[in-house]
This record gives C-alpha cells, structure tokens and sequence, in this order.
C-alpha cells in the first residue's frame, strides 16, 4: 500500500489518482468526513491504511436510495458501518424527544443528514446491494447497543442492534486492533462467520448452533424475550453483563434472541503507550475534507485539541464509558504529545492555543492501579467511590507533560478544556491545583458535581456536597493568590433516578447560596448500556436490586424546570413543585425566594 493520502478518498476518481481500482475496506458514516482524530471513522480508516489496506470513505449518504452507497463499487473486504460520534437517536432528538434542528457532524450545522437508527438503515441498504459482502458494525451505536437495550424513544426494550441489522459482526469499545485483525483474517481467506474469536467483537449465530456448543466459559444472560418482559430480568442481565465488561477477568457473555444467539467475546485488551501513540501520531489532516463549502462546527472546538489518554474509572452510573473505553486508563507518552503539538503549531492557522489535553477526564492521565495488570479493574468495588487507595492519584506526570507543551515554540497557551475530577485533584499531593489555575484554565473550569444531594450523588456514583465544597474553597483560595478571576462552570442534572422533587429543591436554594446558576444543565436522557438507564426502565438498581424512585412525565419536567428557576417560563412549573413538597417559602419576594409572587 502508497503512503497514507492527505485524505482518505472519498470518490473514484481520488481512488484511482492513488492507484486504487477497489478498495479493501469502505467505510460507511453517519458524519461528515473530518480527518481529525477526534472523529471516529478517520481514526479507523488511517489504523487500517497504516496496516497495509485500501479505504475509501462514503460521509453522510443519502440513505433513501442506494446511489451513495454504490459509488465507491464493492469493498474487497469489507464495508464497515456506523452511525458516526454520537448514537443517532442522541443526535437526532433532544431530552424532550423533540427533532433537533442543527447538527455539529454535518456541513454549516445541518440537521437531518442521518437517519434514526442509522446503523440499521445503512446495513439493511448495503445488504441489499451487496448480499455476499460482509459488514461490520462499529461506533458508540453499535458498541452501546450490542445487548437487548431498553430504548428512549420507543419506550421499549429492543434487541441487539446485530440481530436487527444485517450485519455479520461488531466491534465494541474504541476498534482499531479488531478491525485490523478482521482485515487480516479475511484477506487470508476466512469467511466472515468463521471469524468468532477475536476480543472486542461480537458475533451471532444460530440458535442451534449455540446449544450444541456448550456453555463452558460463558456468561448468559436472561434471554431478549425474559428481559423484554421482566424488569427484575432486565436489572440481573445488565449487572451479569456489567460485569464482564474487564479485557482481564472477563468472560464471553450471551443472549438468545428470537432467531439468534449474540455472543460477546471479552473485552480488547488495552493499548500500551507505544500502541496508542502511534495511533495519534497518523498523519491526519485536521481539517473537514476539502469537498465540503461549510464548515463542520464540531470540528472547531478540538481542532486544536490532543487526546492524552482513554478510559475512565470513575463509572458514573450515568456514563457508558465502562462499557466501551472501560476502566483501565491507557496513557500516551509525553514525547508522542510533544511531539503532536509541534506538527499542530506549524498549521498556517494555528493561533498559538492549545485547545484541550485530555480524555474522558482530563486529569486522570497516567494514572494507574497495580492490579489492573494483573487482575484487570475490582469486579467488587468502585475506584472513586470512596477513593480507593490503591489507586495512585498523583498528578505529577500531568504536570510534567503540561509544562513540557508550554516550552514548545509557537504555543502560548495550553488548556483544559475536557472536565477534571475533583476528587482526584484533592487527594493530589503535587501541587496540581496550583499549576492549573496559573497556566491552564482559561479564565473557566468545568467540573460535574451533577448534584449535591447524599442520596443522589450515591446513585450517581460521584462525590459528595463536601468534597465540592471544598474543592470550591481551595479553587477560589488559590486564585486569590495568584490574583486571577476564574470561575467554575459546574454541570448539574435534573431526573436522574433516585431524585426527588425535595433533592431538586435542594439543588436549587445550593445554587442560589453560591452563585451557581448556569444555563448549562442537563436533564437525565436514558441512552443504551448506562447503569442510570437500566434504574429508569425497570425502577430497580440493578447492584443492589433495590428499588429506585424514577421521575417521569410531568414530575421530571417540574425537576428540569427546578434547575433553571429563574427562567419566566419555568415559572409555572417551579410553582407547582415547591408546593408540592410544602415549600412556599420559597415563593415571594424575599432574599432567600426562588421565585415571586405571581403579581410581582
């Protein structure tokens, strides 16, 4: 294979420039083609350049003809499809299931350029075409809905997304090892269905088939249809698969659906730091492909940006991390990042600012836990709730690598952009926090607490009120030293299960005390694989099989609005909520009011 192109061909004819008359590998997304490594698809198509195949890329396809899908001709491999960086549903539609109108994956922002469900749809119009060509599903759709998942905006449990599409495997977690085994194995001449052992896939197969196997070594879950209509099922199936989502103690896990068995091998193994700085070290263009007239806004805010790590271990009960990145952080090396900024500051439109340097969360870079490696992530406890001690929570290698990107010429600043644990950053004994606010905060930090009642933040699974406290006190305590004005922009939500309208009243005279009100708050979306999700199908906390108070319709309008009392058109709401919990107090026009009277 030629040199990896300054972009991935999108047509023939840059196919044919580079001396391609087939392509090994097509790859099908749902977002417009930006050669960045913050774009999924770019990142696969350059690992699999890298490794010796052709592939061409088809961005955004028209999928109510096959036209789109036909123009690259048939892949000598095969397609790969998904439904881009973010699930479809998520994309399409807000919290409120209302259509979104814009979309930051698609040109000027467009909205509408992907379908609903956009894995299915793409496989189902490619099978039609090329019936003999394997597909391979892969992306944040894909991975996240590889099990019987309850869906939001069907209101209903659905199955695996590789029994509804016909596709003949997935990838989950971040893909570029598996498909690169995937590409080999079939350049080799093995047929696609006999492709079933390789880790961070999934596969299907016959029903009988998978009883004459035997069950040796697997984990089965409650079948689609026992899960579908028993939400005690449900609740045991998402714990029994929650926890063999570990590439070092994990085991196969499988469901029966009504035509087929989905079989998940266990996890891929992490990438060391040489793996991984290859990765980021392709030669991506950063940029939208040059076909496109408007730009792609999603493109602007991690332009500039560098990834430094994957994986989190905070498991968020709200976040599907565990499920696709996984727990064990996977760190790159200072030199690799160096030398990544020092190809970004050359770029004619480089304005000396280094966006971002993080992951999930950004200051869990390096961090590590001896038995990781030996027995992969605890399968009995949390890392952060409370902080275990096991864990090494020292920043100093972060520091290190911040003050080795400040040094290099042409950069004047570098920030944080993605949110920190603040939790971490207190039980850091290097001076961190000090470093932060002096050269990498520009001018706000974001932080999560998400709420601030007990009861809720335990079923979140993230710090409690005090630890914020007194992050907020050390914050504010070490701008004064160093003369800055720099404000926190903390994340709350509104819905999640275990939240009452008492803890969303709390919440709100919380934010008023402290000067918090923000117009950047969420409300809790049921997306596929997250803990969260599960609680609020079945009402249960699958870890502990306890029921969980789950607001719904109106009640989880009313705590939504809570969080943003001071709108006018909250009014109503914030009313009706403070009444029902006997809080009338907070009605009128004194100090401490969260709300006037409705003559005032």
């Amino acid at each position: 294979m030629s040199k990896q192109p300054r972009f991935l061909p999108v047509t023939m004819k840059e196919a044919e420039a580079l001396g391609i008359n087939q392509f090994d590998v097509i790859l099908i997304t749902g977002d417009a083609y930006v050669d960045h490594p913050s774009f999924g698809a770019a990142v696969i198509g350059r690992v699999l350049w890298d490794a010796g195949y052709s592939v061409g890329i088809i961005a955004q396809p028209d999928w109510k003809s096959v036209a789109d899908l036909k123009k690259l001709g048939k892949p000598r491999l095969f397609f790969g499809v998904t439904s881009g960086n973010v699930d479809s549903l998520v994309n399409n539609y807000t919290a409120n299931l209302k259509i979104r109108s814009d979309d930051v994956y698609s040109p000027g922002g467009k909205g509408g350029l992907r379908p609903n469900r956009a894995a299915i749809v793409y496989s189902d119009k490619i099978h039609s075409v090329f019936p003999d060509t394997p597909i391979v599903l892969g992306g944040i759709e894909a991975s996240l809905r590889r099990f019987a998942h309850y869906d939001y905006r069907s209101d209903s449990v659905r199955r695996s997304i590789l029994a509804d599409a016909p596709a003949d495997m997935l990838v989950f977690g971040m893909g570029e090892s598996q498909v690169v085994k995937i590409a080999s194995r079939l350049s080799k001449g093995e047929n696609i269905r006999d492709i079933t052992d390789i880790a961070g896939t999934v596969i299907k197969t016959e029903i009988s088939k998978w009883r004459l196997m035997g069950h040796v070594g697997y984990v089965e879950l409650p079948s689609f249809t026992d899960v579908s209509q028993d939400k005690i099922l449900y609740a045991k199936a998402f714990n029994l698969h929650y926890q063999e989502q570990d590439p070092v103690r994990g085991r196969p896990v499988a469901q029966v659906h009504p035509k087929t068995v989905i079989i998940q091998n266990k996890p891929a193994m992490p990438f060391c730091a040489e793996e991984l700085d290859h990765v980021y070290e392709l030669p991506y263009a950063r940029m939208a492909h040059p076909s496109y007239n408007k730009p792609i806004p999603a493109l602007a805010p991690v332009k500039f940006s560098i990834v430094s790590h994957r994986g989190c271990f905070a498991s968020c009960s709200f976040c599907a991390l565990t499920h696709h990145q996984g727990r064990i952080i996977q760190s790159r090396s200072i030199g690799s990042m160096v030398r990544e900024v020092q190809r970004m500051a050359k770029m004619q439109d480089f304005k000396g600012i280094v966006q971002d340097v993080g992951g999930p969360t950004a200051n869990m870079y390096s961090m590590h836990c001896d038995l990781w490696d030996r027995r992969g992530a605890c399968a009995d406890k949390i890392c952060t709730h409370p902080l275990c001690k096991n864990l090494d929570t020292s920043h100093q290698k972060q520091v290190q690598l911040l003050r080795r990107l400040r040094e290099i010429p042409g950069v004047n600043k570098v920030f944080i952009g993605s949110g920190i644990r603040y939790d971490l950053v207190l039980a850091d004994p290097s001076g961190y926090l000090s470093e932060l606010c002096e050269f990498h905060v520009s001018g706000q930090l974001k932080v999560a607490p998400e709420h601030i009642s007990g009861l809720v933040t335990d079923m979140m699974h993230k710090p409690s009120r005090v630890v914020f406290d007194e992050f907020r006190k050390k914050f504010a305590s070490e701008n004064r030293r160093l003369g800055k004005e720099q404000y926190l922009i903390p994340y709350f939500m509104s819905g999640h299960p275990g939240c009452t309208i008492e803890d969303m009243v709390e919440l709100a005279e919380y934010i008023r005390d402290n000067n918090l009100y923000t117009e950047q708050v969420q409300d809790f979306t049921p997306t596929p694989m997250t803990a969260s999700t599960c609680m609020y199908y079945t009402g249960i906390d699958p870890f502990t099989m306890k029921e969980v108070h789950v607001a719904k319709g109106r009640e989880k309008r009313i705590q939504r609005a809570l969080l943003r009392y001071k709108d006018d058109r909250n009014y109503g709401l914030v009313h009706e909520g403070l009444k029902m919990v006997g809080r009338e107090e907070l009605i009128g026009i004194g100090r401490k009011c969260l709300i006037k009277f409705a003559n005032h």
